[in-house]
């Protein structure tokens, strides 16, 4: 049985886009937990550890990334490596990156799920200018399929939904509010009484 047990497999999830190779959105993730008797304090070369640490490296590994994706016609690739899969949507490519070792089925089912909840939530018009638009949504659907490289969810639905609903403690605590014209007047009029007794008692 191996020692290093693990739920941590995604590297990094990238946004880029094809038309000017730019990145719409990027997050890289370190394992949570580095193994303890194997790693010095506060180091950063470990198994699991963020392989691109510095903005100029994670820029050149999308740079070569898009390059060499856009050639390929498959959904997989090993590219530094990373297992990476991913999926183009309009004008805007969609990568999921793992370890060498990582189950690409998992990393598949993730890049599925991001695309579709994203189609949910944007209304099946996945591209450059929604995106950067919808920037809150996308990042909060990121959020719900994977937290610090850990799979949460690859249910699409349950992540558009997630995000698109709020708390239901938020909802019901204005349930009995009455935000009409008429309900704010009442409101005001009742602060004004409650306001007016307290000054008549306090003098």
């Amino acid at each position: 049985m191996p020692t290093n047990m693990s739920l941590f497999s995604i590297n990094a999830i990238l946004l880029t886009s094809t038309d000017d190779s730019s990145r719409l959105l990027a997050k890289y993730y370190s394992a949570p937990h580095p193994p303890l008797h194997s790693t010095p304090p506060n180091s950063q070369h470990y198994a699991g550890a963020n392989p691109y640490p510095t903005l100029k490296e994670q820029k050149a590994f999308e740079k070569g990334l898009l390059e060499k994706t856009t050639k390929t016609s498959s959904d997989v690739i090993l590219y530094d490596n990373r297992v990476v899969v991913f999926k183009m949507e309009g004008d805007v490519m969609m990568y999921v990156v793992g370890g060498a070792d990582e189950n690409e089925i998992l990393l598949f089912s993730v890049v599925l799920c991001l695309r579709d909840s994203l189609s949910i939530l944007l209304k099946n018009s996945t591209d450059k200018r929604t995106i950067i638009e919808n920037y809150d949504l996308v990042s909060l659907a990121i959020d719900e399929i994977v937290d610090d490289g850990i799979v949460l969810e690859t249910d699409p639905v349950v992540v558009a939904s997630r995000v698109s609903r709020a708390p239901a403690q938020d909802i019901t605590s204005v349930k009995g509010i009455d935000l009409s014209e008429q309900g704010i007047m009442n409101a005001w009029e009742f602060g004004k009484m409650k306001l007016a007794e307290r000054m008549r008692q306090g003098l």
